[in-house]
């Protein structure tokens, strides 16, 4: 308790970022991203609420913002260009995007060249999980510095929260 005449300590803000839970640093793949954001009913629907919400943070670099772009103009989705940006404008703002550095960092052997950017994303993003349904990612769980999972598991760490 104060004495008297002396003005009580004020709460700063800035100190509230110490105590405040650590978010948890993602990579998610196409795949995933594009399910959560097409599919409103679908099963990965509820990632977009959690990503939302700041439940965790997804990671993007250029190489893989680039990959969602070019996957969200594909013929089969029938998304016209206005659409397009409406589905990125509500998944890019909530993402940290990362600067890879000239000299990439080395990665497990992986059989789709398609994938390395991801792999490489999590290891300078410093991410806690890379999330997929893409087997030949899910088959470098125990070669990779980060945990690769299905985005089910991660649905079942969101829910346990």
């Amino acid at each position: 308790m104060p004495s008297p005449g002396r003005a009580s300590p004020s709460r700063n803000p800035r100190n509230d970022c110490a105590m405040a839970p650590r978010v948890t640093r993602v990579v998610l793949d196409t795949n995933v991203v594009l399910s959560a954001l097409l599919f409103a009913q679908g099963r990965l629907a509820p990632l977009r609420s959690a990503w939302r919400g700041g439940r965790f943070k997804p990671l993007v670099s250029a190489a893989t913002t680039k990959e969602l772009v070019r996957a969200l103009s594909y013929s089969k989705f029938r998304l016209s260009a206005a659409e397009q940006q409406e589905l990125l404008a509500d998944y890019l703002p909530y993402c940290e995007t990362l600067h890879l550095p000239a000299v990439l960092p080395n990665t497990a052997a992986c059989r789709d060249p398609f994938d390395i950017p991801f792999l490489q994303l999590a290891i300078v993003g410093k991410a806690d999980q890379l999330v997929t349904g893409d087997k030949d990612l899910l088959t470098l769980a125990d070669k990779s510095s980060c945990s690769i999972i299905t985005a089910e598991q991660l649905l079942g760490m969101l829910t346990s929260e």
